[in-house]
């Protein structure tokens, strides 16, 4: 008989792709994941792991069987869900991963609404960005992600989540109040290919928004500047330091001295923002309030910020 548990250590270690990072996300050392694989193989009776410096890699036995744990993890989901939902429910903590322009814009007023429709559930905030938070819901980290589409990302049709879209946002051009396009009313991004860039990190969700953006216009940027905050992305704008492009609600609230903000002309890069839960989750008593908070609290397409002239 298979233990689900080993089920639940063998996808992390097929996500993670070592040991090691299994290891640290489900809080165990590596000699206990590993001892739970070799307990595996040993019920299935066939090698489901290749190991080696460069980390692991699922024999053919090892792609059978993840697919079926999927499956069968999704399922347990849905029976715990419904015992929840058998024994009320009605009180408990979610914990949501998000990034913190989500935070403010969808996490805070699900919360806010969830104090009078839902009062016995408690949410906890953890900061992550797009492209963490979805990792630590499937390793039971948190239980609802708020997070942004990137390249790599599990598409809608990963059988581990339930996805739920939120809302999709514009970027707009942020120049220096002197840049000689400051005076247009919108900004085609081949004319910026010359200018000194300010992005994020690279594994940030907006950087690869940046990237391809530009990349469609013709152009690898120059980033010069590199921050995952993005007022400080606006400071440095400011400053002269280079051009950016910023998600428009991520401008809410921002000091826009001595910049402009301009929308993009044609299509507009955009950042496109779903919830996911683990599949078999999304009817939980506890999550799905959650869930339909962040629906309600998920706003149209923000106005485009005042730009400062």
């Amino acid at each position: 008989m298979i233990e689900a548990r080993r089920l639940h250590i063998f996808r992390a270690v097929a996500d993670h792709r070592t040991v090691t990072a299994a290891a640290a996300a489900l809080y165990l050392t590596p000699s206990a994941v590993s001892q739970q694989l070799a307990a595996l193989e040993q019920e299935t009776g066939h090698r489901l792991v290749d190991r080696s410096a460069r980390g692991a890699r699922l024999t053919p036995a090892g792609e059978i069987l993840l697919s079926h744990a999927n499956a069968v993890l999704a399922q347990l989901e849905r029976a715990e869900s419904e015992l929840a939902a058998y024994g009320s429910g009605e009180a408990g903590t979610v914990t949501v991963a998000a990034f913190a322009t989500g935070i403010g814009l969808v996490v805070a007023p699900a919360i806010r609404a969830l104090a009078g429709s839902a009062p016995g559930i408690r949410v906890r905030v953890r900061d992550a960005e797009g492209d963490e938070s979805l990792m630590m819901v499937l390793d039971r980290q948190v239980d609802v992600a708020v997070a942004v589409e990137y390249r790599g990302a599990p598409g809608e049709d990963d059988a581990r989540l339930t996805r739920v879209p939120l809302y999709a946002e514009p970027f707009d051009a942020i120049l220096p109040r002197d840049h000689p396009l400051a005076g247009g009313e919108r900004v085609a991004l081949a004319d910026l290919a010359k200018d000194t860039w300010i992005g994020q990190s690279t594994g940030n969700p907006c950087h690869d928004v940046t990237v391809l953006a530009c990349e469609y216009a013709g152009f690898a940027p120059r980033f010069a500047h590199v921050s995952d905050d993005f007022r400080a992305v606006v400071a440095l704008a400011s400053a002269a330091a280079g051009v950016a492009l910023v998600p428009r609600s991520a401008l809410r609230g921002t000091d826009l001295t001595d910049v402009v903000i301009r929308p993009v002309d044609g299509v507009a890069p955009t950042r496109r923002v779903f919830a996911a839960v683990r599949c078999g989750t999304e009817e939980h008593p506890l999550i799905s309030p959650v869930l339909a908070e962040l629906r309600a609290a998920a706003a149209p397409e923000p106005e485009p910020a005042e730009a400062a002239r």
